[in-house]
């Protein structure tokens, strides 16, 4: 122990000799999160990974629903089986009523608008202070057990407490039977709206997207217990996976774009549309029409007066959504991947057309290709992209997404606008409609990891569009932090305009960073793959992705995860000197046993002011033999001739690093040499651990350099490129600037 606290001194006091600045902060920002961080268990391990005793619970439904287009009118009852898989007895159970929040008084987003101002839209007015009132909100029939008995209930905004009369026993199950109703409302008419219907004037028709529709079981986890927090719109879902046995009945004209495998398509379809269904099976190369444009036309004039009940089966999904109409065209693409056949398929009124009949189904099997490449193959036997207006929502096997053409034509923005939020969507179903994440406590783990899937899908297959890159989230980065957030915030307490850079773009810079910068491909992917796959239909946290990502990869990142999702510091490296030195001339000393002879005095070019350019040529400096004591034991000696030999003629420029942001960061170095070359060079962010305001390295180059930039290719969301360059850049006079104006 004495000879390594003696090694160990004789390193500090060396350091502290080349020390090159007064001030330090030694190793708060790399300190472990283990103090953040839950502590591993049994059902959340170590590794990041599921622990030996991990359990969940599940809910299976047995749903029978009709629509009433006369008054907009959703009638249902369900019959749930809710299995304890927990270790704890439960005495009451605690449903979603998520419809209750569309009631007036109940928790609502008025004020995203901030207030009233004059000559403001009465759209605005509408969404914000309800002055043209609606029914709304569910309507609970009766609550009963498998026998047909009446529960006690408490309803609270958007959640219901069931009490049971004697406890649910771990390993048992319980049976539920729920009869309700509510008027479906207009979307027009809500801020953040995510279902109802959507009204076309020109033809008198709707367009239902029903979903959050029927009473849906709460999650009960060993995290947090019941998962019961008020639905206020932003805050998304936590649901437990299950099979469903769905019966839709509606008028005989309309068409279903549903969770689940359509399970009567000859009953619903006609026998033509049946047999093109058939066809389609096996359509890869491109969509195949079920449904016709001209068929939809017929339809939008002669509305039908009888009723038909679409069947769909959903197996091991944590929610049901659907999406009804007489207007809907519908094709359909068989895609292969790897390991499951899956139906693409696309519903969207004439509106839509031509563009969504040439892009949608597209989108839908690209990012079911990309997203597979990247965690696991798609499980489910459909994916299906509904149109509508002005939403991007996601749920199982099924997305409702926004974006027409206006008179048939689309411009390239509002195309690539359209193509992202399908991709976007659909991915949804890896994240978190498969790997199930709570959106309501940590919003990002399904934003955040779903928006860098799609950044990865429209980089390879609709490079022609923008996607995601670090350069982005600057502007939001070096914002007043004051009022930003942390991305570890729970998803209603965000400012409602911050909303998207804190939880969907910051991530996924984030997670482009880590990729590409600093684990590097091979690394992330394969840790990435490995989180996903080992949470499919399971409840992760925060902690096991962390986790996960480190466990499978070798690499620390706790520095990594505390600045970027736990602080709102940015990254601001600055170039803040840089130093140009040569050895000085010399004769070898022939015994090698003394000071090298020098040649001439010291240049004078030894002031502490910092340089602006290479204009002043090189700082000479000597090598000089090493002295005896300074081997201590050791016997064996340094050649110091040698040492000098290897840097005669050499260029070295030390560098200081500045950080001016405190987020740490690797540092990214583009070398100009005077013959026209460059060279990238890369060092990792590690080199802030013993000193996190500022660093002094120094490299050693065969060529002269005439310049150097840090951060080239702007990797590293750096919100100051101006202060990264050396010869520095001229300070700008604004008056004379002016004056030229």
């Amino acid at each position: 122990m004495k000879n390594i606290l003696a090694l160990l001194a004789i390193v500090f006091c060396t350091a502290a000799v080349f020390a090159q600045t007064e001030k330090k902060q030694w190793g708060g920002k790399f300190e472990q999160l283990d103090q953040l961080l839950p502590t591993p268990n049994s059902y959340h391990a170590a590794t990041g990974g599921p622990g030996a005793k991990y359990w969940q619970q599940r809910a299976d439904y047995v749903i029978e629903a009709t629509i009433d287009e006369s008054k907009n009118l959703l009638k249902g009852k369900e019959s749930i089986t809710y299995y304890n898989n927990s270790p704890e007895a439960l005495k009451y159970v605690w449903l979603q009523l998520d419809q209750n929040v569309n009631k007036k008084g109940n928790e609502d987003f008025g004020y995203v608008l901030g207030g009233l101002r004059d000559s403001i839209q009465s759209l605005y007015v509408q969404q914000s202070l309800r002055p043209l009132d609606f029914e709304a909100g569910y309507t609970i029939m009766s609550v009963t057990d498998k026998a047909g008995k009446t529960l006690p209930t408490t309803i609270n905004n958007t959640m219901m407490r069931v009490d049971l009369p004697t406890s649910l026993s771990p390993g048992q199950s319980l049976g539920l039977n729920v009869e309700w109703s509510y008027p479906i409302t207009d979307r027009s008419k809500f801020l953040l709206s995510r279902e109802g219907y959507e009204y076309f004037p020109e033809d008198d028709n709707y367009m239902y997207l029903i979903a959050h529709w029927f009473p849906r079981m709460c999650v009960f986890d060993d995290y947090e217990g019941w998962q019961n927090k008020q639905f206020q719109r932003l805050g998304e879902f936590a649901l437990e996976f299950g099979n469903y046995i769905v019966n839709i009945t509606v008028p005989s004209d309309h068409i279903i774009g549903s969770t689940g495998v359509l399970q009567n398509t000859k009953e619903v379809l006609t026998p033509e549309q049946a047999a093109r269904f058939e066809k389609a099976q096996t359509s890869f190369d491109k969509p195949a029409m079920i449904v016709t444009e001209e068929e939809v036309r017929i339809k939008e004039k002669t509305k039908a007066t009888t009723m038909k009940t679409w069947k769909f089966q959903a197996n091991n999904v944590r929610d049901f959504a659907f999406a009804s109409s007489r207007k809907f065209i519908w094709d359909a693409q068989a895609v292969k991947l790897p390991t499951n056949t899956v139906m693409a398929m696309s519903f969207y009124p004439k509106e839509g057309m031509p563009t969504w009949s040439e892009e949608s189904t597209k989108a839908i099997k690209n990012a079911l290709e990309v997203y597979s490449k990247f965690s696991f193959d798609y499980p489910y036997p459909v994916a299906l992209s509904v149109n509508t207006s002005n939403i991007g929502m996601e749920f199982p096997m099924i997305s409702f997404n926004g974006v027409r053409p206006k008179d048939g034509k689309m411009s390239d923005r509002r195309k690539a606008g359209m193509v992202g939020t399908i991709v976007h969507e659909v991915g949804h179903n890896y994240f978190p409609m498969i790997v199930s994440s709570d959106e309501r406590q940590w919003m990002w783990m399904d934003e955040g990891l779903n928006t860098f899937l799609q950044t990865q899908t429209e980089k390879e297959r609709y490079p022609q569009f923008h996607h995601t890159e670090p350069k982005d989230i600057v502007d939001y980065m070096k914002g007043s932090k004051d009022i930003m957030r942390p991305v570890m915030t729970t998803s209603d307490n965000e400012t409602p305009f911050a909303f998207g850079n804190n939880f969907y773009e910051k991530p996924t810079v984030a997670l482009t960073i880590l990729r590409e910068t600093i684990m590097g491909p091979e690394a992330f992917d394969k840790a990435f793959k490995e989180y996903a796959n080992r949470w499919m239909y399971k409840h992760p946290k925060p902690a096991d992705f962390f986790r996960t990502m480190e466990e499978s990869s070798a690499v620390d990142l706790d520095w990594f995860w505390r600045g970027w999702f736990y602080a709102t510091d940015n990254v601001d490296l600055t170039l803040d000197d840089v130093k140009w030195y040569k050895t000085k001339s010399t004769q070898i000393d022939p015994e090698n046993k003394g000071v090298a002879v020098k040649q001439g005095d010291l240049a004078s070019k030894t002031s502490k002011e910092k340089a602006v350019d290479f204009s002043g040529g090189p700082q000479e400096f000597t090598v000089i033999n090493t002295p005896e004591q300074d081997y201590r034991d050791f016997r064996n000696r340094i050649d110091d001739n040698s040492v000098r030999k290897k840097l005669e003629g050499k260029n070295m420029y030390e560098l200081t690093f500045r950080n001016s942001g405190g987020l740490v960061s690797p540092v990214i170095i583009e070398w100009t040499y005077k013959d026209g070359s460059k060279e990238i060079e890369r060092l990792p962010a590690e080199i802030w651990r013993n000193n996190e305001q500022e660093v002094k390295k120094v490299f050693v180059k065969e060529k002269e350099v005439t310049n150097i930039v840090i951060d080239p290719n702007l990797e590293t969301a750096d919100v100051n490129t101006e202060d990264n360059v050396f010869p520095k850049k001229p300070a700008v006079n604004k008056f004379d600037q002016m004056k030229k104006n």
